[in-house]
């Protein structure tokens, strides 16, 4: 299924600009509204989880693809989420508006595909101010005793660069890490090896990929803890991060300057490609 560059496009153009609770809260309720409206669209099933925060109520955005077949209907749900919030004075192109464009364009595709399981795909608010959204959504699943067959999160997925010495590493990280900074890192804890392998596999042949199994929830590399897959670790549910590896890697993150131009289309499309294959292998039905 290939990718919409076109739509890729427009999906960005309106997503990105300063969308936080504070300093632009009508950004912030415009987004979470043109993700509704884009879910229905691709003929999702929707519903949005309100919680409290900050003095407010806010909203996770909610976009369901049950299988056709009722016996396949029951089975644990693939969850595919990322946040829709930004931090003060940031446009968030890369962080996080890379994310719900490739989201997006996996929702647009679903419909075609013969699923094996439901998928949920989900638009975190508040994930820059402490996991706020994807915490009380994974309390709620915790609460209603729900199992999943795992969360794949994105975070920041539209930064790359083919210049030698563009990739830093994280402290601590024990495996060898590129230094150029044209992979995408896929992040899970020990219980999440499994699903963590799986995403690895069927993302490879679409673009470079590294791979990390974090001891425990990761509390030992704290940089491998700072998306809501975070949150479905500390709630024993399977979960992993796709990541450009942001701040190391991509001089904009949390800037001004985190802005569409400085993003990298063709690699924003081979991560939506490899994820497409991803669901196929993890939710397709042969």
């Amino acid at each position: 299924m290939p990718i919409d560059h076109n739509r890729l496009k427009e999906d960005l153009q309106v997503l990105v600009g300063e969308r936080h609770p504070i300093t632009s809260p009508n950004r912030l309720r415009q987004t979470e509204s043109y993700l509704h409206h884009c879910f229905s669209e691709a003929r999702l099933t929707v519903t949005t989880q309100p919680f409290l925060a900050l003095g407010n109520t806010f909203h996770n955005v909610i976009g369901t693809a049950l299988p056709e077949k009722r016996p396949f209907q029951s089975a644990s749900p693939l969850i595919l989420a990322a946040h829709f919030d930004t931090v003060e004075g940031s446009p968030g192109a890369d962080d996080n508006a890379s994310a719900l464009a490739v989201m997006l364009q996996m929702a647009r595709q679903v419909r075609a595909m013969t699923l094996a399981r439901p998928i949920r795909f989900i638009a975190f608010n508040l994930e820059e101010e402490n996991l706020l959204g994807s915490q009380a959504y994974t309390s709620l699943l915790r609460k209603n005793g729900e199992t999943i067959h795992g969360a794949i999160v994105l975070e920041c997925v539209g930064y790359a660069s083919h210049q030698p010495n563009s990739q830093k590493i994280p402290p601590g990280v024990p495996i060898a890490v590129p230094t150029t900074g044209n992979f995408l890192a896929v992040i899970g804890n020990e219980q999440s090896h499994h699903l963590t392998g799986s995403v690895a596999q069927a993302m490879k042949p679409h673009l470079p990929i590294v791979p990390l199994i974090v001891p425990g929830n990761g509390e030992k590399l704290p940089d491998t803890r700072r998306s809501d897959h975070t949150s479905f670790w500390e709630q024993g549910f399977p979960a992993v991060m796709l990541t450009d590896t942001a701040n190391f890697r991509n001089p904009h993150y949390h800037r001004p300057t985190d802005t569409l131009e400085t993003l990298n289309l063709d690699f924003i499309a081979a991560v939506a490609e490899g994820l497409i294959a991803t669901v196929i292998e993890l939710a397709g039905r042969p």
